[in-house]
């Protein structure tokens, strides 16, 4: 029986504010297997974003664990976290978080080369063209418009093939056509690369493309959806 891409086990976090300790994520359980999407939705506040920083080992948990790959995250150190993101995953933000110094193609081989490809160059353009940025590979993001930096942003994700792609409200900075035009091409394209996707979004109707649904409310999982989400695909 093939093994989850992810397994979250009892993870919990709490950080500290002016009025004491704050628990931002309560018990969340778990498990994703591979070449399955899961939409995490639920308001402001109740822990989205964190869960999915904790998930990428870019933020730590008070209590439990991320499996990714059967990999525990927290039980290695960052050097070795950093290493199973550089292998395993792919990221799109809302804010596009392109490098402003870097054009298009520049931006896109980047991952490519610190895994040492000497293909980079190649396999970047390859990715541009295939997200209709052709005549833009030495354009810099600031004479880009949002859809297109966002374009670029799918091409740096998808051009390492990560077997996995964490996505945090990814047209949250887009009008609402661009926005459809973006999500009906990152759907497209994790189809086409078999990729494990976990995406962050306020936007039911956005959710509900994904094979699967977690609803967060003040840090905890529902149960209708903990029920739905640890059940294996048919």
């Amino acid at each position: 029986m093939p093994q989850p891409i992810i397994a979250v086990e009892h993870l919990t976090k709490r950080v500290q504010d002016s009025t004491g300790t704050l628990t931002i994520l309560h018990d969340i359980e778990f498990t994703l297997m591979p070449q399955r999407s899961v939409a995490i939705v639920g308001a402001s506040g109740s822990g989205k974003s964190t869960l999915l920083s904790i998930i990428a080992g870019l933020d730590t948990p008070s209590e439990g664990t991320v499996r990714l790959a059967g990999i525990d995250l927290f039980a290695i150190d960052e050097d070795a976290r950093a290493a199973v993101r550089a292998e395993k995953l792919g990221f799109v933000f809302q804010s596009f978080q392109l490098l402003g110094n870097l054009n298009a193609l520049e931006n896109v081989m980047l991952p490519l080369e610190l895994q040492g490809r000497s293909d980079a160059r190649a396999l970047a353009t390859d990715m541009l063209r295939r997200v209709g940025l052709s005549e833009r590979l030495r354009h810099y993001p600031r004479v880009l418009s949002g859809g297109e930096q966002q374009r670029v942003a799918l091409a740096r994700a998808f051009v390492v093939k990560p077997a996995l792609l964490l996505a945090d409200e990814p047209t949250g900075s887009l009008d609402f056509a661009t926005g459809e035009t973006v999500m009906a091409l990152m759907f497209e394209l994790n189809r086409e690369a078999g990729t494990t996707l976990v995406l962050v979004t306020h936007d039911d109707t956005i959710a509900a493309r994904c094979d699967e649904q977690l609803s967060i409310e003040a840090g905890r999982i529902s149960v209708a959806e903990l029920d739905r989400a640890t059940s294996p695909p048919a």
